[in-house]
């Protein structure tokens, strides 16, 4: 959210932006205005963590500030972070001056907790969602990051590691960068896997087969193996709920290569299982996972 606020107060202060086919501003990255908004020395461009400057006596003193015009660029930038946690007095505040700001102060609001900001706020912003971004993308994003630090890291562990990033970009590049402290430059995947406390593919295959046959002996045992090795059970319960909504996609589509963490050998073990299980179980089997997870 921050990049994408430097980014904006980059365009706007850009002194050779130029219009791309869409009609967006991009910023040139080469002149004054953009090397000191990059660097975060630019006196225009001001950021506010929210989180430690949440009273109203803060606000004020941005409300008071913002009659000057700018030092040297077109506009004066008040970027504020984790806006949501400003308390309730700082935030009236703060609504004249976004209802009438002058013409040369652009406000950017960030937060993550847009449920936590009144409507009065919301009602005067122009909103920008950042959707998580596709697995697909991930991967392509943290192959060609891997590739420029010359660290060796397969398909299987690039995708082991989108999956736990959950579409955040940040998310995934943190992970790697641990997963490089950890593994070094060959990243395998049974270290990735025990990095990310999970378990093998093949081990809870072979959990979801026992549970779904009714073997509890051998599920007990192999449940405890997996625990003992310092596997969350909730991430055990996760995983198993991974595959059963694999399992129920491909009794519904019969489309089995969609998931390229699945190897050749699951995926045959997945689509025996499956040809065996009816919709029933799988449903009831499902519900109680989500129960465990509760």
């Amino acid at each position: 959210k921050t990049t994408t606020a430097r980014i904006i107060a980059r365009s706007i202060n850009c002194l050779n932006a130029v219009n791309d086919d869409n009609d967006n501003l991009l910023p040139c990255n080469e002149c004054e205005q953009c090397k000191s908004i990059d660097a975060g020395n630019n006196v225009d461009v001001i950021e506010i963590d929210a989180a430690s400057n949440t009273g109203v006596s803060n606000i004020r003193e941005i409300i008071e500030n913002v009659k000057y015009r700018p030092v040297s660029s077109k506009y004066k930038v008040y970027v504020i972070d984790e806006v949501h946690m400003l308390s309730t007095a700082a935030f009236n505040a703060l609504l004249k001056t976004l209802e009438e700001p002058p013409s040369h102060i652009v406000f950017i609001l960030a937060t993550t907790e847009i449920r936590k900001v009144p409507i009065t706020v919301l009602s005067r912003c122009q909103r920008f969602d950042l959707s998580r971004i596709s697995n697909n993308q991930m991967v392509d994003h943290l192959s060609n990051v891997a590739e420029k630090e010359n660290v060796k890291i397969e398909l299987d562990g690039l995708q082991l590691i989108s999956n736990a990033s959950e579409g955040s970009v940040r998310d995934g590049l943190s992970l790697l960068d641990q997963a490089i402290a950890y593994c070094g430059k060959e990243i395998q995947e049974k270290n990735l896997r025990r990095m990310l406390g999970l378990s093998s593919k093949l081990e809870i295959v072979s959990l979801f087969s026992n549970l779904l046959k009714g073997e509890i002996k051998e599920a007990l045992g192999s449940s405890r193996n997996q625990y003992d090795r310092g596997i969350d059970p909730t991430i055990m319960i996760q995983e198993l709920m991974s595959l059963c909504h694999w399992v129920t996609r491909y009794k519904i589509t019969a489309n089995s290569e969609d998931d390229v963490t699945i190897s050749d050998q699951e995926r045959s073990n997945l689509i025996e299982i499956s040809n065996k299980v009816s919709f029933a179980n799988l449903s009831r089997f499902w519900q109680m996972l989500l129960k465990g997870l509760e």
